[in-house]
């Protein structure tokens, strides 16, 4: 009898030790106790993806991941000095470009990866239905001889490109390239005052369903919500490109943006530490299309970045569920 239960002892306990080497060795795991903090930028796309990045790290790695407030220099100059915070997921390269260079140069900070599949866009955009309805408006360089479907009742002897906020570094690209194209003659150059200001021009337009010119940069809300098309641009030329950004520009050529450098950075001692979580930062990518339509029902529905977040993870499996591994991803679903 004690030989039988022995023998059948032995067989359950090979069976556990069967199943066990069947199974996963651990399910994905942080990697650290050390806490995780993540920049929330001041504007909503960059947000909503910190909000992404948080939940993913603490519902689905464990992570003791927390949102702390940020702003592009500030941020970068935070993690330069004293590797704090840990994560900024939109992290806009070209505006804190000296600072960057530093954090490559000291080491203590990486570049995970471009958060935006087609880079951050700026350039002059139009209404789809006014693509569709004007297929011969393809390129800024088609505006001139078309300047009468941009005119404005408050100045119909011309038409109306709404140029970029004053202020901002892009004001001084857009009257160059104002010049550069010569559209002085035909066109208004109409400056919004403010970004409240460009955003609700662009919404009375549209609402309204009139042909409407104007600069913008994406992803954003305002590019989802209102289905704008950017114009072709000639190639980006670093010489000629210079010379817009100067206000003092003797002879501006016209050439097109450069495709902005978003990244994900990160800390080189969270990539040491914990590289599984380094592993999902590296796959941390959204299409720009998708980002702009969630931040348009973000917008819409005035939704908090964390809320905007929530949806996204609900609306977008496909995306993000390909940015971690099984286990990860069904503990984030769960969670939500």
């Amino acid at each position: 009898m004690r030989s039988l239960k022995t023998s059948i002892f032995g067989a359950v306990a090979a069976a556990a030790l069967i199943s066990a080497s069947a199974a996963p060795a651990s399910a994905t795991e942080c990697g650290t106790d050390d806490k995780i903090t993540i920049a929330e930028m001041t504007w909503l796309s960059a947000s909503t993806l910190a909000h992404v990045t948080q939940k993913i790290l603490a519902d689905g790695y464990g992570c003791n991941a927390e949102v702390v407030p940020g702003d592009t220099v500030p941020t970068a100059t935070s993690m330069l000095t004293k590797g704090e915070p840990t994560i900024a997921p939109e992290m806009w390269v070209s505006t804190a470009q000296a600072i960057w260079d530093k954090m490559m140069d000291k080491g203590n900070v990486y570049k995970a990866g471009d958060i935006f599949g087609s880079g951050g866009e700026e350039g002059w955009w139009i209404p789809d239905y006014t693509a569709k309805e004007h297929p011969e408006i393809k390129s800024i360089s088609d505006l001139k001889d078309n300047w009468e479907l941009f005119a404005d009742v408050a100045n119909p002897d011309k038409g109306r490109l709404y140029g970029c906020p004053p202020g901002w570094g892009c004001e001084i690209i857009t009257n160059n390239l104002f010049k550069a194209l010569d559209l002085g003659e035909t066109y208004e150059l109409f400056s919004p005052g403010s970004g409240a200001n460009l955003k609700a021009s662009i919404a009375r337009q549209v609402t309204r369903k009139k042909p409407m010119v104007a600069y913008y940069w994406g992803p954003t809300a305002v590019i989802g919500k209102y289905n704008l098309v950017r114009l072709d641009m000639p190639e980006h030329d670093a010489d000629k490109f210079k010379c817009l950004t100067d206000k003092n520009c003797a002879d501006p050529q016209v050439t097109g943006w450069a495709v902005g450098e978003v990244a994900v950075a990160a800390t080189t001692e969270l990539k040491e530490k914990a590289p599984a979580v380094a592993e999902f930062l590296s796959k941390m990518q959204v299409p720009n299309d998708d980002i702009s339509k969630v931040l348009a029902w973000g917008d819409e529905n005035k939704a908090s970045p964390a809320d905007t977040a929530a949806y996204f993870l609900k609306n977008n499996e496909d995306i993000w569920t390909a940015w971690v591994p099984e286990d990860v991803a069904a503990k984030v679903k769960e969670s939500l």
